[in-house]
């Protein structure tokens, strides 16, 4: 029988009100798995500002917290505390500090310019008010020099304050225990939350992969490849894939894991039930 562990999961702001409204069953549904949180993006630069407070305002109060994604590469720092404060008056005590992507054409890193600068700024204006989670890359990070300098910023953004962080989806359970045992022998052991990432759509997930340096092993290409648009093979391969990735990964001593949702109930519902989870 799989070990209980805590589960949650991230949404992004949708650009329409019908879009808004879909989101809203999918958090009614997704909540009836008693997650610890819901967390929302936040586009490069603040670009969904106002969308992701939106989604914030619609989920907050009710029931599950809600952590809201905060970036700050090209932003300032009176902008940035004026939405801690806005989220402290609401009661939000979790946020999700990103250095985030830099808007195109923006050439200025701002005042803020890492994450780790981002957390040291949260502490210094609000104190211990918020759990601070982070992001991890067990792969290394798209831009990073280095594994070994990747580590090195991963233990400034704890040392800065981090409580605890969530990773980049994978697919290769063995990189998260070797980021893992890394962390542990730097003396560092705060929880770091797998990030999962459901498969149901191959195209999209070579994508979102490209798109952040994750990587998706042959095998699993391989296998998508063969099923060309059979929508049902696919979702079935998935479901299978990520089943034994979380069984392996919670085995291994995973803290939680943190579903990346694409706003959608499914998948991510029957891998929560089907883990025993629920």
């Amino acid at each position: 029988m799989t070990k209980r562990v805590p589960i949650s999961f991230e949404f992004f702001p949708t650009k329409t009100d019908v879009g808004a409204e879909k989101l809203r069953v999918v958090h009614q549904e997704l909540q009836l798995l008693n997650p610890a949180f819901f967390s929302v993006t936040y586009g490069a630069g603040g670009s969904t500002r106002e969308r992701t407070l939106a989604a914030i305002n619609d989920f907050n109060g009710k029931g599950t917290p809600v952590a809201p994604h905060l970036s700050c590469i090209g932003d300032d720092k009176a902008r940035i505390a004026e939405l801690l404060d806005l989220y402290k008056s609401q009661g939000i005590n979790r946020i999700v500090a990103l250095r985030g992507d830099l808007p195109s054409g923006q050439v200025s890193l701002g005042e803020l310019p890492y994450a780790a600068d981002l957390v040291r700024f949260i502490r210094q204006h609000s104190g211990d008010h918020f759990n601070i989670e982070v992001a991890a890359y067990p792969e290394m990070h798209p831009q990073s020099d280095s594994f070994d300098k990747d580590i090195q910023h991963f233990i400034a953004k704890a040392h800065a304050g981090a409580n605890a962080a969530i990773t980049q989806f994978f697919f290769n359970p063995d990189a998260y225990f070797y980021f893992i045992d890394r962390l542990q022998k730097e003396g560092l052991d705060i929880p770091v939350a797998p990030g999962i990432m459901p498969i149901t759509n191959a195209s999209n997930l070579i994508r979102f992969a490209d798109g952040t340096g994750a990587e998706i092993p042959r095998w699993i290409r391989k296998q998508l490849a063969t099923y060309g648009d059979d929508s049902a093979s696919i979702k079935a391969f998935g479901h299978e894939v990520v089943l034994k990735l979380c069984e392996r990964l919670i085995a291994g001593g995973a803290p939680s894991l943190h579903f990346y949702s694409m706003n959608h109930t499914e998948p991510n519902r029957q891998l929560v039930v089907d883990l025993g989870l629920a």
